[in-house]
């Protein structure tokens, strides 16, 4: 399913999810991105790409978009997603910072 109204980063990072592509998945976050899943870090492409194939990925994530809301910097925004796959399943909310149109950081809480 293709999320609208959405940045274009945020919809292919939830479409690439459910895809299951890691390439585009990787591609929508800046060189220099910042990951941080519960206290969790992951830097750069590199560490997004880590991030995606031990907890999004390749544990089969699926994920369906719940709300988005302005975030509480500009270029941000607050995305509730419901996750079901092999790994994490349940509703949260997840902050998005966006530069150049990519995800920039991602804090997930």
């Amino acid at each position: 399913m293709t999320v609208t109204g959405t940045p274009a980063a945020i919809r292919t990072f939830i479409d690439a999810t459910n895809s299951a592509d890691s390439a585009a998945f990787a591609a929508a976050f800046t060189d220099d991105a910042y990951l941080n899943d519960w206290g969790r870090e992951f830097h750069g492409r590199d560490g997004v790409r880590d991030w995606d194939r031990t907890d999004n990925i390749g544990v089969q994530s699926k994920f369906e978009l719940v709300a988005i809301e302005p975030g509480p910097d500009p270029d941000s925004f607050v995305v509730t997603l419901k996750v079901s796959g092999n790994g994490y399943n349940g509703t949260g909310p997840m902050t998005f910072h966006l530069r150049d149109g990519l995800i920039a950081s991602l804090r997930i809480s």
